[in-house]
């Protein structure tokens, strides 16, 4: 965790950083959906929680001066029944504008923090 991630807007993270670049590489932590104070956005609403996700890696791509376009693929995990996974996906989908990147969605039956149903992880390389 950096400085320039927290006045982005991201929460501080307990014993982890959320990236590092090396060249044209940025190797992220999977996104959580959680606000800048660390309070979980969505409960029960993996749609919204797909979007909080985005968001925070939209801030740490910009922090670390990527941009949506650098992302080569995208996995995106989720807690739920066959619904949660569509509507993570919706908000996915609708977030890249129809566009998204190479990605997988999972279905998963445990995520870190308490009522977390989404968590986005991305590969993210300059063309």
């Amino acid at each position: 965790m950096n400085e320039a991630e927290l006045n982005a807007g991201l929460c501080a993270t307990p014993q982890y950083r959320y990236a590092d670049r090396l060249g044209d590489r940025l190797f992220v932590a999977g996104q959580v959906p959680l606000d800048s104070h660390g309070h979980l956005v969505g409960p029960q609403d993996p749609g919204a929680q797909a979007l909080q996700c985005l968001r925070n890696l939209e801030r740490l791509l910009a922090v670390h001066e990527f941009q949506a376009k650098d992302i080569r693929q995208l996995v995106v995990y989720v807690i739920g029944d066959q619904a949660s996974l569509s509507a993570a996906w919706s908000a996915v989908a609708g977030w890249f504008g129809g566009q998204v990147p190479p990605a997988t969605l999972l279905g998963v039956a445990a995520l870190g923090y308490v009522g977390q149903l989404v968590e986005i992880d991305a590969t993210v390389i300059k063309a």
